[in-house]
C-alpha cells in the first residue's frame, strides 16, 4: 500500500523534475547554439503545404490567409477535401482564384471520406515540394513560422520532421483558457526536455508539422488505421533512423474543445494513439535507441500510474465511506505543487515575453493543476478500457467543438 501510494506520488515529482532541467538547458543551448542558415544567394527550397479538410467551409478563408503571409515565399499549397457535405469543396475553389497571382493553390477532391491520414497521402501525390508543411484546415500559422523550422533541416540532413507549436487562440471560455495554461505550461516544457534530454520528442503535433518528403515516402506514406497519424508518424520516422526536431518559435494558433465532454473525448484519442504506437513498437524497448527506449518505458509507466492513481482514488474513497478518515501526506503534496508551479513559471514566463499569455491568467493557477491531472487521468482510464473493448476503431474527423 505504501509502495503504491509512494509511485503515485513520486513519478509525476521525478518526471517533472527532469523534463524541467532539460527545458532550462534546451532554451540556453538555443541560445548559444545557432542553428545554420543557407548560403547567401541559395534559393528557397519549395515546400507544399497541405491542408486536409473535412467539412471547413468557415474556417479555411483563415488558414490561407496565414499562409499566403509566411515569410517564406517558395511554397504550393495543397488544399485536400476529404469527402465534404458541406461547401468545403467549393471554398477552396474560391480561394485557388483569389490567391492565383501570388502562389499555386492545388484543390484535391476526395469523394469518399476516409479521415486524415488518407486525405494527407492523397495530398502527398499532388505535393511537387521537397519538403511538406502539414496544417489543420481550423487553425492559422504564424508568419515566421515556417523559416523557423527549415533552418532545422538545413542544420541535419538526418531529420525528418520538425515540430511546431501549438498555442491555444479561443479563450473566451474557462475550458480554453485552462487548455492555454496547459499548452504553455505542460506541453511545450515537456517536448523542450525531451528535445534536450533525449534528442527525441514522443510526438509531433499533427496541427504544425514540416515532413521531408524523401523520409515520408521511406516508411511507406502516412498509416490510414492509425487513431493518431501524427503519433504514429513520429515512431515510423524513429524505426527508420530518422531524427524529429522541436521549434518552440514556430507557433500555430489553434482551436481547442470548449466542452469537457469533447475535451475528454479528444483526449481519450490521444491517449489510445499513444497505447497503439506503444504496441506497434513495443520492440524497440528492448532494440531501439536508448532515448526511443526512455520514451516508451516512460509512456508505459504513465499506464502503470493511471492505473495505480485510479485504484487509490478508489480506495481513498472507499476509506472515507466505511472508515470516516482520510489519508492524505500534506508534506509530499505540498512537494508535488511546487515543482507543478515552478514548471509552469518557465513556460508562462516564455509566452508571456511572446505575447502569448496574460499575468490575469495567473489567477486560474489553483485550479489549472487539478485541471491537468483529472483530465489525464480519467482520458488514460477511459484510453485503456476503450483500446481493450474496441482494438481496431480507425481514426475519424472531428471539430474541436465535437471533440477533435
Amino acid at each position: 500500500m505504501n509502495i503504491l501510494s509512494g509511485f503515485v506520488v513520486l513519478y509525476p515529482m521525478i518526471v517533472s523534475l527532469v523534463w524541467i532541467m532539460g527545458a532550462i538547458f534546451f532554451s540556453v543551448q538555443q541560445r548559444q547554439i545557432p542553428l545554420k542558415k543557407p548560403g547567401k544567394g541559395m534559393p528557397e527550397r519549395l515546400v507544399s503545404v497541405l491542408i486536409p479538410a473535412h467539412n471547413e467551409e468557415k474556417t479555411l478563408h483563415e488558414v490561407v490567409e496565414s499562409v499566403a503571409n509566411l515569410t517564406y515565399q517558395n511554397i504550393e499549397l495543397v488544399l485536400i477535401d476529404d469527402g465534404s457535405v458541406d461547401k468545403t469543396l467549393a471554398v477552396m475553389y474560391d480561394l485557388q482564384k483569389q490567391y492565383e497571382g501570388q502562389f499555386l493553390i492545388k484543390v484535391v477532391p476526395i469523394v469518399k471520406n476516409g479521415g486524415k491520414a488518407n486525405a494527407l497521402n492523397v495530398g502527398l501525390d499532388s505535393a511537387a515540394g521537397e519538403y511538406l508543411l502539414c496544417l489543420d484546415s481550423d487553425s492559422y500559422v504564424d508568419q515566421d513560422a515556417l523559416k523557423h523550422m527549415m533552418l532545422e533541416f538545413y542544420n541535419d540532413p538526418n531529420v525528418g520532421a520538425v515540430a511546431g507549436r501549438p498555442v491555444v487562440r479561443n479563450r473566451t471560455t474557462l475550458l480554453g483558457r485552462l487548455q492555454l495554461l496547459e499548452y504553455i505550461g505542460i506541453i511545450d516544457i515537456i517536448k523542450r526536455g525531451q528535445a534536450f534530454i533525449t534528442g527525441h520528442i514522443t510526438t509531433v503535433s499533427g496541427v504544425i508539422v514540416v515532413y521531408r518528403k524523401k523520409a515520408i515516402k521511406a516508411v511507406n506514406r502516412w498509416t490510414v488505421e492509425a487513431l493518431t497519424e501524427d503519433i504514429d508518424m513520429t515512431w515510423k520516422l524513429y524505426s527508420h533512423q530518422w531524427r524529429v526536431a522541436y521549434c518552440p518559435q514556430a507557433v500555430s494558433w489553434i482551436l481547442v474543445p470548449e466542452h469537457m465532454k469533447a475535451l475528454i473525448r479528444q483526449r481519450r484519442r490521444w491517449a489510445r494513439g499513444g497505447l497503439e504506437v506503444l504496441i506497434r513498437n513495443r520492440q524497440l524497448i528492448f532494440t531501439g535507441k536508448l532515448a526511443e527506449q526512455w520514451l516508451l518505458i516512460d509512456m508505459v509507466i504513465s499506464n502503470l500510474w493511471a492505473l495505480s492513481c485510479f485504484f487509490m482514488i478508489v480506495l481513498y474513497v472507499l476509506t472515507m465511506l466505511f472508515a470516516h478518515a482520510v489519508i492524505l501526506d500534506g508534506g509530499i503534496l505540498f512537494v508535488l505543487t511546487l515543482i507543478s508551479i515552478v514548471q509552469f513559471v518557465i513556460g508562462f514566463t516564455s509566452s508571456q515575453r511572446q505575447g502569448y499569455i496574460d499575468w490575469q491568467d495567473l489567477l486560474l493557477l489553483p485550479m489549472y493543476f487539478v485541471f491537468y491531472w483529472v483530465v489525464n487521468l480519467v482520458s488514460c482510464i477511459t484510453a485503456l478500457g476503450s483500446f481493450f473493448l474496441d482494438p481496431k476503431r480507425k481514426g475519424t474527423w472531428a471539430s474541436p467543438d465535437r471533440g477533435v
